[in-house]
C-alpha cells in the first residue's frame, strides 16, 4: 500500500444492512457491515427517510476507524435504480440525485449510495461517484424486442460484479476487456447471464422482473399463458404475484428455501426431489449460456462464473458438462462489490477512464 494512492469511502446500502469500506488505493484499509434491526427502520415510510439515520452510522464508523474525512479523495456509492444507462464511473449529479429521492425508476436501499456519497463530498470539495448501477444498458436493439410492440426486454441485472469480473477475466486471458468475447454469468439470489462482445453487455436477460433461468430467489421466465391465468384467477394480489416472481420464486418456491448450501446438503443426504430441482436450475443456466453463445456466433473466448453459487462445486459441475464444449470455464467465487465499486472511482482518479455525466 502507497500512502500516495487516493484514499475513497465505498458505501453500499442494502434493505438490512450497510455496508461500509475505505480504500487506499486498491487496497482495503476496512470493510465492515453495519446492520439495521427491523425495528430501527420501521421508524421510516419510505428509504429515503433513511438517510440521516445511516449516514450518521457511517460517520461516526470512520471516526471510530480512525479516518479523517479531510483526507478522503472521493466518496463512491452503490448505484441506484436511475433511468438506464451504459456502463461506467457516474458523478452523482442534481438531477441524479433528484431520481434518486423521488424514487422515479423505484425505491430501493442502494438508492440511498449516491445520495450519502454526495452529501459526505460536496462539503469537501471532492468527488461523488456511483459505478455501474443495475439499470446499465449496452443491449443492442435487436435484442430487446419481446414479441410485442407494447414491450419491450429490459436490461436489469448485476452490472456491478459482472463488469468488474470481466475485466479481471480478460486480464487472466492477456487482453484488454474491449477485447474480449465472454458469458458472464452472476450466480447468487438472481442469476444474469450476460453476453460481453468487446466491453459492451449486448444482451442480458433482466434477473429482476423474471426473465431468464429460475434462480434461488426469482421464477426466471414463465410460461405466459399460464402465468395470465394465475394473474386473473383472483387468487393473487398483484404484490403477491410480483413477490412470486422476484423473492419466493425458484429454489424458494420448489425447496422452501434460498440457502443454496442447506440446498446441496439436502442432496448429499439422498433427497431426491432436491437433486432434481438443483439439475433444473443447472440446465435453465446452461440454455441461457447456449443463447448468449448464439448471440456471439460462437466467438466466444471464455465462459465465467461468478457470484456466490460459484462456490458450490457440485452445480458448477452441472454447469459445466453441458457447456465447457462452447469454451474454457473461468471461476470467479463470490463477487466483491465493494473492491468494485472502489475500482470503479479509482480508474477515474488515475485518468484511465473519464466520468460520465448522468443525463436521461
Amino acid at each position: 500500500m502507497d500512502n500516495k494512492d487516493p484514499l475513497i469511502l465505498v458505501i453500499n446500502p442494502g434493505s438490512t444492512s450497510t455496508k461500509v469500506a475505505v480504500f487506499r488505493g486498491e487496497t482495503p484499509v476496512f470493510v465492515q457491515s453495519i446492520y439495521h434491526s427491523s425495528e430501527e427502520l420501521s421508524k421510516f415510510d419510505r428509504i429515503v427517510d433513511q438517510f440521516d439515520f445511516r449516514k450518521e452510522l457511517i460517520l461516526n464508523l470512520l471516526k471510530e476507524k480512525g479516518i479523517k474525512v479531510e483526507e478522503l479523495a472521493a466518496v463512491v456509492g452503490r448505484g441506484g435504480l436511475i433511468k438506464p444507462v451504459p456502463s461506467g464511473t457516474y458523478i452523482v449529479n442534481d438531477i441524479m440525485k433528484e431520481h434518486l429521492r423521488a424514487g422515479l425508476m423505484g425505491e430501493h436501499a442502494s438508492n440511498l449510495g449516491g445520495l450519502i456519497a454526495a452529501s459526505i463530498a460536496e462539503p469537501l470539495g471532492i468527488p461523488a461517484f456511483i459505478v455501474d448501477p443495475v439499470v446499465v444498458d449496452e443491449m443492442e436493439p435487436l435484442a430487446k424486442l419481446s414479441g410485442l410492440p407494447e414491450i419491450e426486454r429490459k436490461s436489469i441485472f448485476h452490472a456491478l460484479n459482472q463488469k468488474f469480473t470481466a475485466r479481471q477475466a480478460a486480464k487472466d486471458l492477456g487482453k484488454k476487456y474491449e477485447e474480449v468475447n465472454l458469458i458472464v454469468v452472476h450466480l447468487g439470489g438472481g442469476i444474469s447471464v450476460g453476453a460481453h462482445r468487446n466491453g459492451r453487455v449486448i444482451d442480458v436477460n433482466n434477473a429482476l422482473n423474471g426473465d431468464g433461468p429460475f434462480a434461488p430467489e426469482r421464477s426466471g421466465g414463465l410460461p405466459a399463458w399460464d402465468l395470465i391465468e394465475m394473474a386473473l384467477s383472483g387468487k393473487y394480489t398483484k404484490d403477491e404475484l410480483k413477490k412470486k416472481l422476484a423473492g419466493k420464486g425458484g429454489i424458494v418456491a420448489y425447496l422452501g428455501t434460498n440457502n443454496m448450501f442447506e440446498v446441496e446438503k439436502r442432496v448429499d443426504e439422498g433427497d431426491e426431489y432436491a437433486d432434481f430441482i438443483c439439475e433444473g436450475m443447472a440446465y435453465q443456466v446452461s440454455k441461457e449460456i447456449g443463447a448468449n453463445a448464439a448471440v456471439l456466433e460462437g466467438k466466444v473466448d471464455a465462459i465465467v462464473l461468478t457470484g456466490g453459487l460459484a462456490n458450490a462445486k457440485r452445480f458448477v459441475d452441472r454447469i459445466r458438462k453441458r457447456v465447457e464444449w462452447i469454451a474454457p470455464i473461468l471461476l470467479y467465487p463470490g463477487g466483491d462489490e465493494m473492491l468494485a465499486l472502489a475500482m470503479g472511482a479509482l480508474r477515474v482518479l488515475r485518468g484511465e477512464e473519464e466520468a460520465k455525466e448522468y443525463k436521461p
